[in-house]
């Protein structure tokens, strides 16, 4: 690598120094892609994610694992390139391409020196890569075996089975329930055909959030963004997704040559535009966010050493995510640890945090925020949400505000709206099932 090349990585690598305000401009491409950009010229660096409605939830129901495998194609052959050759063509201008998935979003990135030589040619693999993916069969086949060999591997860790299978027992047949990464069975049934329909379906410019902070004027923003759009397939809108329905009670109990038990408590929470969000995301803080911090660190691990942590969270998703209750406990002790567990979150479902959490947890949220905008990379993501999301424009310039505005009664009321202590969702992965 030349000295040039070198240095070029290196900066790359490096933070941009986030401005006292974030201002983001916002308009649609003519083929119906949404952009979201903030101009920033402290690094000669620029940052882009594109994001489409493509995540595991848009899977068949036959066919689980379609949306992942087509995402990791993208990079792995596109307009005549092999894999090896768009990771050359990267890694020649000092860029980076990476990617993003979940049940909700398929996105891929890109991080390039803004200088022109460097910018263009990684924008012309980027645009290769999106528009121009060639699915080679080979290739496919290999990524499909790597795919279900790391899927067969994860079920000897009982975290994972845990989370597999409390997505299961709380959502049903919604598609939120699919494993991200799909089933083997499945897996295997997959063809080209397959892979290249659901691109062609789900990769379009109306399901599209093209988003982009760097050293760049508008008006190149303006033409990437248009550049990036224009050759996506033609593809109409995804419908929403069905609103998931509230669980049932329920124990599900998976036995697990493991240590340890692993303990998962819910229910079906809120999306990300709930008017509740930040009564639940501040009041969270205080009950299992704030890790030692957080009340169930306190009740759990500190007052009676049942576990070594003990969390909670919310994860608001295009419709109701779940919220999450988790520990991992000595297989003997298990029952006990779940019912301080599930005590404290009725109390606090009850009774909401004291004066005295709810405070620490406004001062450290707000204390913390701007280490959560301290580079370009950090801005990105936030960018992707916003669009994706259909958040407002001043969330980042409003977010403290947001925040400090939070009172114990909010919080108590919405956590009585969204949460029922007698509706929880309950898995345990351990020995023979524990009890």
């Amino acid at each position: 690598m030349s000295i040039k090349h070198f240095f070029a990585v290196f900066v790359l690598f490096l933070a941009a120094p986030v401005q006292a305000a974030v201002d983001i401009q916002h308009w649609q491409t003519p083929q119906g892609a949404r952009v979201f950009f903030v101009e920033s010229h402290e690094l000669p660096i620029l940052d882009i994610s594109v994001d489409f409605r493509a995540g595991s939830a848009r899977d068949p129901v036959d066919k689980s694992g379609l949306a992942r495998l087509t995402h990791a194609l993208l990079d792995q052959g596109a307009g005549g390139l092999s894999d090896t050759e768009i990771a050359h063509r990267l890694a020649d201008v000092g860029a980076v391409l990476g990617g993003n998935f979940d049940r909700d979003r398929a996105g891929v990135t890109l991080r390039t020196l803004s200088s022109m030589a460097e910018k263009t040619a990684a924008l012309d693999t980027l645009v290769q890569v999106l528009q121009q993916p060639d699915f080679p069969l080979a290739v496919l086949q290999r990524e499909r075996r790597r795919l279900i060999s790391s899927i067969r591997e994860a079920e000897a860790d009982p975290g994972t089975v845990a989370e597999k299978a409390f997505y299961r027992a709380l959502y049903a047949d919604h598609p939120y329930a699919r494993d991200e990464n799909g089933e083997p069975s499945n897996l295997e049934r997959l063809t080209r055909s397959d892979v290249s329909g659901f691109y062609r379906a789900h990769y379009g410019a109306p399901n599209a959030v093209i988003s982009l902070i760097g050293a760049i004027s508008r008006s190149e923003a303006e033409a990437i963004a248009a550049r990036l759009a224009a050759g996506l397939p033609a593809a109409a809108p995804m419908a929403d997704l069905p609103l998931p329905r509230p669980a049932t009670a329920s124990t599900v109990r998976l036995a697990h040559p493991s240590t340890q038990s692993h303990v998962l408590m819910g229910a079906v929470g809120v999306p990300r535009n709930d008017p509740d969000y930040f009564p639940l995301f501040v009041g969270n803080y205080a009950l299992g966010g704030g890790g030692f911090d957080s009340r169930l660190m306190r009740e759990v691990r500190d007052k009676r050493g049942f576990a070594y942590s003990a969390y909670s969270y919310f994860l608001p998703m295009l419709q109701a995510g779940p919220f999450q209750l988790g520990l991992q406990t000595k297989l003997e002790q298990t029952g006990e640890a779940m019912d301080v567990a599930r005590s404290t979150l009725q109390q606090f479902i009850a009774e909401g945090p004291s004066e005295a959490e709810l405070a620490q947890a406004k001062a450290n949220l707000t204390g913390g925020f701007p280490l959560r905008i301290d580079s370009n990379r950090k801005i990105l993501d936030y960018l992707a949400v916003i669009g994706f999301y259909n958040l407002p424009l001043d969330y980042l310039e409003t977010w403290t505000e947001k925040v400090n505005a939070v009172d114990t009664a909010a919080v108590r009321q919405a956590f009585a709206r969204h949460l029922d202590p007698e509706r929880l969702v309950t898995v345990v992965v351990g020995a023979e099932g524990v009890r």
